[in-house]
């Protein structure tokens, strides 16, 4: 009997390790079958990270990917640095790059051809917004939300002085101070007439790239390579706008980025201000003090015939040449720039579509009002100089923020400051750009 025993044991013991072996085979493949963790790069303002984290978790149930998100300053000047550092280096671990849309023509050799990938959906795409992520004839990001700028205004005070919303920057530089003088004469000492994004960094170029177009100026470098930034309409801009400072702009002013801008204007301390679209839901979120109370408009023209200006923003999706899971992060891309994704990016986040068809979606235009009205400014957006100077364009912009910054801070008269910079401008761009 014990012998009988013994033997059961065996017999126990050996189904147990076939058992086990099946299991390991079994879940042994599953685990090897795995995918490897991807990273994504993103900077972000107001709810941007919040929404990526959501569609990145819904990516990962659904395909069982992992993907991690590294997060950057909201400053795109601060992720460009970064972003260069790192292809410069052909780093590995970073997988998916979040760009921004004026970035595409320097950056394009660290990264991959999408266009075999997604050549069912470019002919919904902006024209505008394809052509600036394709360099050399190759897709290198591709589209995730578009961005053109807006004049905020406080509806509420507008009608309160009998003030029509403003169709000139001299118009709402007039606007402006009457309406905060005549608050802060009932008492509201920490209102003021006008914010918008004055820190010396990629945001300024946008801001002072409109006050030129909008007088016609020109666009810094032309499309033939022509400087053509030091003018009598570009010093005229320049000039009106260091008027703003410390008059209907806080002194500050010439720190803010977007968040800070926004910061000023949703807690109700601003009568008028530029931005792009995001912050028009989170003014109407719940307990913000200006709920209700806002509206927005074209950003003002120019005095005598001029234009409605706004620049082209927007953000892409780009897959490193160096990474080692270029199919999962092919996936990923299409993933968050999908038709689905955008829909609800838009509805959710007042980010603008880069499909022209979601303009026609009802549900967007009746939860996100902004978004209809924005189709217009995104087709007639100003675009940076950023295809005609190429590799060069990040200088070309920090030269030009940082004269316009310096003239808006005192520092030298904006003739001085732009006479320099076309001398800069010139040895940077030498033989040609």
């Amino acid at each position: 009997m014990h012998t009988r025993w013994k033997e059961r044991s065996r017999v126990a013991i050996r189904l147990v390790a076939q058992l086990a072996l099946s299991l390991f085979a079994v879940f042994g493949s599953v685990v090897m079958a795995r995918a490897a963790d991807i990273a994504m790069v993103s900077g972000s303002v107001g709810n941007d990270l919040k929404t990526l984290r959501h569609f990145v978790a819904e990516f990962q149930q659904k395909t069982g990917d992992d993907v991690s998100i590294v997060t950057m300053p909201s400053s795109s000047t601060s992720q460009f640095a970064q972003f260069r550092l790192w292809l410069a280096a052909r780093d590995p671990d970073i997988d998916v790059y979040q760009t921004d849309i004026v970035w595409a023509p320097q950056l394009a050799s660290s990264f991959i051809d999408l266009k075999p990938y997604v050549k069912d959906r470019l002919g919904d795409v902006f024209p505008t917004i394809l052509a600036s992520q394709t360099v050399d004839g190759k897709l290198v990001a591709l589209p995730m939300f578009a961005d053109a700028p807006a004049l905020y205004y406080r509806k509420d005070l507008l009608e309160k002085y009998h003030k029509p919303v403003p169709q000139t920057w001299e118009e709402l530089a007039a606007t402006a101070k009457a309406i905060m003088d005549g608050e802060r004469a009932a008492g509201k000492s920490r209102i003021w007439g006008f914010v918008f994004q004055g820190a010396a960094y990629e945001g300024l170029t946008c801001n002072a790239l409109e006050w030129m177009r909008a007088e016609g100026a020109g666009n810094i470098v032309e499309k033939d390579g022509r400087i053509s930034v030091y003018n009598d309409k570009t010093v005229k801009v320049l000039d009106m706008a260091r008027g703003w400072i410390g008059t209907i702009a806080p002194e500050g002013v010439l720190s803010y980025q977007e968040e800070e801008s926004r910061g000023v204007w949703q807690t109700g301390n601003a009568v008028f201000m530029r931005n792009w679209p995001y912050a028009y839901p989170l003014g109407n979120s719940a307990g913000s003090p200006i709920k209700g109370r806002f509206d927005v408009a074209p950003l003002p023209a120019g005095a005598e015939g001029g234009i409605h200006a706004g620049t082209l923003g927007g953000w892409s999706l780009a897959v490193s040449r160096y990474s080692r899971h270029k199919a999962i992060a092919i996936k990923l891309v299409k993933f968050l720039s999908s038709k689905a994704v955008q829909k609800e990016r838009a509805i959710t986040s007042a980010r603008l579509p880069t499909l022209k068809s979601l303009y026609d979606d009802p549900e967007i235009t009746a939860r996100q009002p902004i978004i209809g009205r924005m189709k217009a400014a995104l087709e007639n957006a100003v675009a940076r100089p950023s295809a005609v100077t190429g590799a060069n364009y990040n200088e070309v912009s920090a030269d030009f923020w940082t004269a316009v910054h310096n003239t808006l801070a005192g520092d030298g008269s904006a003739k001085d400051n732009l006479e320099l910079l076309e001398a800069k401008l010139g040895r940077l761009k030498g033989a040609g750009w």
